[in-house]
């Protein structure tokens, strides 16, 4: 991002944080939901292997050994 568009969102985020720093706590949450959940797929021996691996790529984390 250029230095400008990035002094515009670090602005954005200090002002967000200090009128609702309950959404940090949410988005937390809301991120580990999504985690636990990829793991569970990503671990599913019920979901063929080749969807599995392409997702895991596609996320940029661990393939699926079985």
């Amino acid at each position: 991002m250029p230095d400008t568009t990035q002094a515009y969102v670090d602005t954005l985020a200090s002002q967000l944080a200090n009128r609702r720093p309950d959404l940090l706590a949410i988005a937390e949450d809301e991120l580990r939901t999504f985690t636990a959940t990829v793991a569970r797929f990503i671990n599913n021996d019920a979901i063929p292997l080749d969807i599995r691996t392409n997702l895991a790529r596609d996320l940029h984390i661990p393939e699926p050994h079985r």
